[in-house]
């Protein structure tokens, strides 16, 4: 992933307000598009122009090409709030944030955390981010996704706090495969998956159990069957079902217990 800042110079009179809702109209719509990672886009003024400092998922990720007909329309208001056509300068690696894959991977995985400010869409194989504009989106951007991952990590963060408020609302939410956040999620998988022709798997989270004896042992909550892998997949996943394409985990309060 790369910072990056993006320069709105000036070009006519014009109001902060009008600036201001113009810059994060178009930012906003670079981060539903993928073009643009996180939530935040600290902006500066410096006299003749509007200076946004961000992060890429990859080193040509504002290139045109890759733009949702939201970004474009976007750009094209940014003149009537009298600024230039957004001008970037790429400032080197984030240091801070993981590297995306370099391809397209054959099978990829809907996966996020609190932590993560990179695409919820990652290389089955290895967790590598995977840059959303690189895929045919199900709708005209990919608002529903990031919307998602959004309220997925709110809910991570909140049962990983430890004083617990709200916590098995939380974890629930989380962790329950018919819960309304489970399911818009496998949804979107599925929608993903068949617009792009490849799987796309859903990592259900573990994080507790009532019994951790029987954990490791626990059947697939889509179909029923035998999930368990010899080998976890990407280091984290121990259980994988081919025919729901989920990869969960042994519970993490339950692998001190299991060997794991």
């Amino acid at each position: 992933m790369y910072l990056a800042e993006l320069r709105f110079t000036l070009i006519a009179d014009t109001e902060f307000s009008l600036a201001e809702q113009a810059i994060r109209r178009y930012l906003e719509a670079l981060i539903f598009n993928g073009q643009m990672l996180g939530r935040e886009f600290p902006t500066a003024f410096t006299g003749d122009a509007f200076c946004s400092r961000l992060v890429l998922p990859t080193a040509d990720a504002l290139s045109g090409q890759h733009a949702s007909a939201r970004v474009k329309a976007a750009e094209q208001q940014l003149a009537a709030a009298g600024l230039g056509y957004p001008q970037c300068q790429l400032l080197g690696q984030d240091l801070m944030s993981q590297q995306t894959v370099t391809e397209l991977p054959a099978e990829l995985v809907l996966f996020t955390t609190y932590a993560d400010t990179c695409s919820p869409l990652r290389c089955a194989n290895t967790l590598q981010p995977v840059p959303l504009f690189w895929l045919n989106p199900a709708a005209a951007d990919y608002e529903a996704l990031i919307r998602w991952q959004l309220q997925f990590q709110a809910l991570d963060e909140i049962q990983l706090q430890q004083d617990r408020v709200l916590h098995k609302t939380a974890e629930n939410s989380l962790q329950h495969y018919q819960s309304k956040l489970n399911r818009q999620g496998r949804k979107l998988a599925t929608q993903l998956a068949r617009q792009n022709q490849r799987p796309v798997w859903y990592a259900l989270y573990s994080g507790s159990a009532t019994d951790c004896q029987a954990e490791a042992d626990k059947c697939c909550p889509g179909c029923g069957g035998n999930w368990r892998l010899a080998t976890p997949q990407a280091g984290i996943f121990d259980f994988r079902c081919d025919n729901c394409l989920l990869l969960s985990n042994i519970a993490w309060e339950c692998q001190s217990n299991s060997g794991e």
